[in-house]
């Protein structure tokens, strides 16, 4: 009698999984009104050429805030990597003054020296990620021409459900601005950095569960990501990941479908947002596993306008230039489900 309860309880603790999921957001330029006096911030002004008002901001926010419920479809993301964000008011109205206070999100952000005053961010539901600690890592500047201060690289460690350590890596690299190969050196420095915190991370773990979220304004195929993060895509079995790894989860896709992406360029889809994990995170007997069947490019139709230059669809920005559209980001949200036991 005694084996067969033990049986029992032992079906039941095996039986508790819970799916969640992970995003990444470019959310184009979210400022506050109000000027910071160490930050170039002043397009995004009430008086500036783009009339950055109230009215604008707060939609903005609700916007967002729908965006992200969207990708969560029936239960709001887990953890949410944000690009793009100006300082704490922004992250503050965010999380606590729109529809996202059901969430009961917390934030963690860096405070880096980008001219522009953008940062990136993590938001996590404390219920599934109890925060450890977090870590902003700054960038070197390039020394090539027009070389200039970038966002630094959050590192976030959290304790999940099942007592097992999560560490998560969120990234904005330099912009293609002023041309792709110009300030390619910008973005192999940003991932020289990205590679060394992630490795220090795994030498430290004995099964390290790591995640990287970010725009690294760099396709699957560019150098920073092929060949200094070492991120391709997961192999075909799923007995043979490397734990110390990085695979892109979206990496196959990218590259078999042209019209595939989270950001449209000159009529161009292109796949500038990511979702990296490690190997441990692809084994199916793992505790938190996931796979890239369960990662997407969100394309809910609301995220989407008309492409009336190159035809079909692009991302329904918030500004096309310095014309005011309302819409939600230059970039559509990248996600990946992960199934946690415990």
């Amino acid at each position: 009698m005694l084996a067969l309860i033990c049986c029992y309880y032992a079906q039941a603790q095996e039986a508790d999984t819970l799916t969640m999921r992970f995003m990444s957001y470019n959310v184009e330029n979210l400022f506050d009104l109000s000027h910071d006096t160490l930050k170039n911030d002043h397009e995004f002004l009430p008086t500036a050429t783009r009339r950055w008002t109230a009215y604008r901001y707060w939609r903005k926010l609700d916007a967002l805030s729908r965006a992200i419920t969207v990708v969560g479809q029936w239960h709001m993301p887990a953890l949410v990597a944000l690009c793009e964000v100006e300082n704490d008011t922004v992250l503050r109205d965010l999380t606590q003054r729109s529809i996202l206070r059901q969430a009961g999100y917390r934030y963690v952000m860096t405070q880096s020296a980008d001219e522009r005053g953008i940062d990136v961010a993590l938001l996590y539901q404390r219920e599934y990620f109890k925060l450890l600690g977090w870590q902003s890592h700054k960038v070197p500047t390039s020394q090539a021409k027009g070389g200039r201060p970038t966002r630094d690289i959050l590192h976030v460690s959290g304790l999940l459900l099942s007592r097992d350590t999560l560490d998560v890596f969120v990234a904005h690299f330099p912009s293609r601005s002023g041309g792709e190969k110009e300030t390619e050196p910008a973005r192999l420095l940003a991932a020289g950095k990205l590679r060394h915190v992630v490795d220090s991370v795994m030498a430290q773990r004995r099964w390290p569960q790591v995640v990287v979220m970010g725009d690294l304004n760099d396709y699957p195929y560019n150098r920073s990501i092929r060949e200094v993060l070492g991120a391709e895509a997961p192999p075909l079995d799923p007995d043979t990941p490397d734990n110390n790894k990085l695979y892109h989860l979206l990496a196959r896709r990218a590259k078999r479908h042209s019209d595939f992406g989270s950001y449209k360029y000159q009529g161009e889809w292109g796949l500038l947002d990511h979702i990296m994990v490690s190997g441990a995170l692809l084994r199916p007997d793992a505790p938190l596993h996931t796979s890239e069947a369960r990662a997407d490019v969100c394309t809910h139709p609301m995220l989407l306008s008309e492409d009336e230059r190159y035809g079909g669809t692009q991302p329904f920005r918030t500004y096309n230039g310095v014309r005011y559209q309302g819409g939600y980001s230059d970039h559509l949200p990248v996600w990946a489900e992960f199934v946690l036991r415990y």
